[in-house]
């Protein structure tokens, strides 16, 4: 299992993130885009339509999805109040904080890693696929097949 650990300050404790310094799980894709859409100020209908746009409309988060996240992210010190209107509809804007950012970081290291690695072998079996493609079509140029390779009686065992 894999456990992250954050530099927090006495003001990050004092927000309420001191009680939880350490992440064993991957963000869910709807916190994952709720952080990157409060890198600046924004408010929950904000970061709503910027999760569609930086999804192309794919992810769209519910009311009720995004302000439990919210609450739990307070909760973390992973975001901050930024400001509140007190008139009727006290619509709030939030902020990602310092905490948030490492946990983002953390987050954008791991999914690199995941693609890395994926890439990396994919790749791989591509150039197998294409090695075999390239020996097969040698084979049929080649009067008599290429020679035996490990008691493949038939010449197919590859280059």
């Amino acid at each position: 299992m894999i456990y992250y650990k954050y530099d927090i300050s006495h003001a990050d404790i004092s927000r309420g993130g001191g009680e939880n310094m350490t992440r064993s799980q991957p963000l869910t894709e709807g916190t994952y885009y709720i952080l990157l859409s409060l890198i600046e100020p924004n408010h929950g209908y904000g970061i709503i339509q910027r999760t569609l746009e930086l999804t192309g409309g794919r992810l769209e988060l519910g009311a009720g999805t995004l302000y439990g996240a919210i609450n739990n992210l307070l909760e973390k010190g992973w975001i901050a109040l930024y400001s509140e209107e007190k008139e009727s509809r006290k619509k709030k804007e939030y902020v990602m904080t310092r905490i948030g950012r490492a946990a983002l970081e953390e987050e954008l290291e791991r999914l690199e890693e995941l693609l890395g690695n994926g890439r990396k072998l994919l790749d791989a079996k591509e150039k197998q696929r294409q090695t075999d493609r390239f020996a097969g079509t040698a084979r049929n140029e080649i009067p008599g097949g290429l020679p035996e390779r490990n008691g493949d009686s038939e010449g197919k065992g590859g280059v």
